[in-house]
């Protein structure tokens, strides 16, 4: 609904821009075997949309490779920046309404990513349901978000001329690039506002806190061994499948405000051989700095434990004896990924503005957050930052075969999008 209680669907020319971004295909280069992104396609078809409504475009660019400083950087990342191009191919785009004048203090800034998952899927609206990868991670939300934006505009002659709005429609959302080339290098710009709003799906409730991961990979480095003689090399296999066991346990419970995922363990493919080297990757999820630093710390002592228990195991057995005596010296901890802030946001003005001025109910205590790009907002001062978005990642098959987003679903969330607008405009320039 909007501020006069009628609905924000999304109109004829919405409903062509959605299926047009759907299928376009933006998956990342840090997608497997992504075809390569439109990205930059895509956003112009956005911004031509968007400056019906009057949003000008204030940046379209990619990020420089100075922009990968002073600051955290996945190591995946990192690697892939050093291709030519890999920057090039992926621009971020911000979007303004109002004049350029326009402190943070009288904005509202939404973060919106056009970047998806790799994996083309069928494209179609069938009048109740938008298909196609993205439709609702997050292109759906995007379009709806300017639906919202244009309802708003006609409900409040002040918002585009008293109160600003920017969109930042950006590139490196997913891969695990964890926006530090789309999202950061915006916010470190200063594309930010009083009220910033990252459009994910949250079931129309908004989220203030968003966590982050480290990634963490144990290698084994050790030498390989013929099938005939298989106690001659260390058994890389063996090695990282207790490992794995004894981390899983270890780490499944015993730090709060984080999860585990025991993930994948590679070391080869062949039946007649022994692999001396392989990996092991964990992805640890945490919700605050501190649970990040406890986890950390025990991951290093639980592998340690698991190394010991290991060798005391297998001392001496014919098949894994080299293994075990070895086991400390040819195994070790690298860390992908580690050191990304979280968003853990108590704005009491803008949440009882969202709450009781808009009317979008908070996301409940007790349910995990996720994670996404808001984590950049977590450091920037007197701005409150939240995560809000239709659909759920799960339900609406996010990542996965049949994503789909619903026209109700959508136009639910313009409504939000017109309300929340209206509310910051008469809080800060007085009710009409």
């Amino acid at each position: 609904m909007t501020a006069a209680g009628l609905p924000a669907p999304l109109g004829p020319g919405d409903r062509d821009l959605l299926l047009r971004l759907l299928r376009l295909p933006t998956a990342g280069p840090l997608e497997p075997d992504a075809p390569p992104p439109r990205l930059a396609e895509a956003q112009v078809a956005y911004r031509r949309h968007a400056a019906r409504i009057g949003l000008r475009t204030v940046r379209h660019a990619p990020a420089k490779p100075a922009d990968l400083d002073g600051g955290p950087v996945p190591a995946a990342v990192r690697a892939a920046a050093a291709r030519p191009g890999f920057l090039e191919c992926q621009p971020s785009l911000v979007l303004r309404l109002g004049p350029d004048d326009l402190p943070a203090e009288r904005t509202v800034m939404f973060n919106v990513h056009l970047d998806t998952v790799a994996g083309r899927q069928p494209v179609s609206f069938d009048g109740d349901r938008f298909h196609g990868r993205g439709a609702i991670d997050a292109k759906g939300p995007a379009v709806a978000l300017l639906a919202g934006i244009r309802a708003a505009r006609a409900e409040r002659s002040a918002l585009g001329r008293d109160i600003g709005v920017l969109v930042q429609a950006v590139a490196g959302e997913e891969g695990g690039a964890m926006g530090v080339f789309g999202t950061r290098p915006l916010v470190r710009r200063g594309y930010t506002g009083r009220l910033n709003v990252f459009c994910e799906p949250t079931g129309g409730r908004f989220l203030t806190r968003s966590t982050a991961a480290m990634t963490a990979r144990i290698v084994v480095d050790g030498d390989d061994a013929v099938d005939d003689r298989p106690g001659h090399g260390h058994n890389a296999s063996v090695l990282l499948g207790f490992l794995a066991q004894h981390l899983g346990t270890a780490l499944g419970s015993s730090v709060p405000d984080a999860t585990v995922c025991v993930a994948g363990l590679h070391t080869g493919t062949r039946h007649n051989k022994v692999y001396g080297g392989g990996s092991l990757l964990l992805n640890l999820a945490y919700g605050s700095p501190e649970a990040a630093r406890r986890l950390e710390r025990r991951l290093r002592d639980a592998l340690s434990e698991g190394l010991t228990e290991f060798a005391f195991a297998f001392a001496g057995t014919p098949l894994f004896g080299r293994t075990a005596a070895d086991a400390r010296a040819v195994t070790r901890l690298e860390w992908l990924k580690r050191g990304l802030p979280v968003l853990d946001d108590r704005d009491a003005w803008g949440h009882a503005l969202l709450r009781d001025r808009a009317g979008v109910a908070p996301w409940p205590p007790g349910e995990p957050a996720f994670t996404c790009d808001a984590i950049w907002m977590s450091q920037v001062p007197g701005a409150c930052t939240v995560v809000l978005g239709p659909g759920d990642l799960a339900a609406n098959n996010a990542h996965a075969d049949g994503e789909f987003a619903g026209a109700v679903q959508l136009a639910d969330f313009a409504a939000t999008v017109s309300r929340v607008l209206t509310a910051f405009t008469d809080d800060l320039n007085g009710s009409p």
